[in-house]
């Protein structure tokens, strides 16, 4: 655990800086958190929540719904650990990991998220993540995972090791879902799905031209020339759906 001086009270002029800090407490917490999840509901209630279920061990020091300013908020809180959406607007929760682990080496990221998408998990993990929980886990089952990364433990859902560890090596078409990152594949399942380039836009927070493009780009990568060809591509190689939840 660091210590650090006392810090200054910010001045919450936006979401992006809202400050929790409690500069009365007489006992700094064992663990210090930053949020970084687009949803405030979310955020403010685990927020709320944490420092009581976990009896005062675990508080939340700042929040952020945008994932390019977690590192520097990481760094400004002088946080333990960093609680982090995969599933937010770009650059994404795994780019947010992955800064945050070049700008302070010692900190610990959880990585949350809606579904429990194998691929988005491992790309999170290879990002930097030392853990990985559903967010629809109680409050009270977040507080012993994020004591047990501070202590150099990695955490993840039993099913889902299972799951990763009884995945086969990739041969042949499988391959090709394999060189793809989580977000080309989170599209890829999209497109198989049928939605529309107005549906995907909308999912992935992006303009409808930036859609087609990306779909494009998609079916480049996938050796197709429509998305009928990649809808049965995904089935053959056993993508999966769910790319429509968040």
């Amino acid at each position: 655990m660091r210590a650090t001086g006392q810090q200054r009270r910010a001045q919450p002029t936006a979401w992006e800086g809202i400050e929790l800090t409690d500069a009365g407490a007489e006992r700094r917490p064992e663990v210090d958190v930053v949020l970084v999840d687009d949803h405030p509901l979310f955020s403010r209630g685990l927020a709320l929540l944490l420092p009581g279920v976990s009896e005062g061990r675990v508080r939340v020091v700042a929040m952020t719904d945008d994932a390019s300013a977690a590192a520097a908020m990481v760094r400004r809180h002088h946080a333990d650990v960093a609680v982090v959406d995969l599933h937010m607007p770009p650059p994404g929760g795994t780019r947010a990991i992955a800064a945050i682990r070049r700008a302070d080496p010692t900190v610990r990221v959880v990585a949350l998220s809606g579904q429990a998408e194998e691929d988005a998990v491992l790309e999170a993990l290879r990002a930097g993540a030392a853990a990985y929980l559903p967010k629809t886990a109680d409050p009270e089952a977040l507080v012993r995972p994020l004591l047990a990364v501070l202590d150099g433990w990695s955490v993840l859902p039993e099913d889902l090791l299972r799951r990763l560890l009884e995945d086969a090596a990739p041969s042949g078409e499988q391959s090709i879902a394999e060189r793809l990152t989580a977000d080309e594949r989170r599209l890829w399942r999209l497109v198989a799905d049928g939605a529309t380039t107005v549906d995907i836009a909308t999912t992935l927070h992006v303009s409808e031209r930036t859609a087609k493009r990306l779909v494009a780009a998609l079916l480049r990568s996938l050796g197709v020339a429509t998305r009928v060809e990649a809808a049965a591509l995904a089935g053959r190689v056993h993508l999966g759906g769910g790319g429509r939840q968040g």
